[in-house]
């Protein structure tokens, strides 16, 4: 028998992702965007609102970058989705995390995240059923500890997805299958 709940952001899990900017002044700007994901290879969607700081940033700079949030920054992770950019100016100082330059786009890498997009920003889409900022992958790096054998390992990453209905976060790290081929059993 199946339950009704309520209607929410229900897809879980949904990404927990840090959409990083520079401000005006050259500072660092960072936000938590659950509500992203990718539209082709190469193509970010982020639905944000233009009332966000982050956006009005990406306007500006014409560049962004996202994040993978992992387990062990989870609070500071958070930090950034509960302080406003349009209110605190110095958010990544408090929250004791670094960044770096990108290497292709006029954005901040936040270097304890292990895993991020360097993106350009191609528009913005304001309508009903827009989704806000668009913009293209042109760059992806990541930190040596999550690399194994010269590859990206995901379990390594430890990212956290999350949950819309309770308001938690989840760590994302087991493989539990093998896509592309798990399938074929059944064929």
């Amino acid at each position: 028998m199946r339950k009704k709940l309520n209607i929410t952001e229900g897809i879980f899990p949904m990404p927990v992702l840090m959409i990083a900017t520079y401000n005006e002044d050259g500072s660092v700007n960072v936000m938590n965007a659950a509500w992203g994901t990718m539209q082709e290879r190469n193509t970010v969607a982020l639905n944000l609102t233009e009332s966000h700081k982050t956006v009005k940033n990406i306007k500006k700079r014409g560049a962004f970058t996202v994040s993978i949030a992992d387990a062990t920054h989870v609070t500071e992770a958070d930090y950034f989705g509960v302080a406003s950019g349009n209110q605190i100016a110095d958010k990544l100082e408090k929250s004791g995390l670094t960044a770096s330059k990108a290497e292709t786009v006029d954005a901040p890498v936040i270097n304890e995240f292990p895993l991020c997009l360097e993106c350009e920003f191609i528009e913005y889409q304001d309508n009903e059923y827009g989704c806000g900022v668009i913009g293209k992958v042109v760059n992806v790096t990541a930190d040596e500890r999550v690399m194994l054998n010269g590859k990206l390992d995901m379990s390594l990453v430890n990212a956290i997805a999350f949950d819309p209905y309770t308001h938690g976060y989840y760590r994302v790290s087991e493989r539990v299958g093998e896509a592309f081929h798990d399938g074929m059993k059944l064929k």
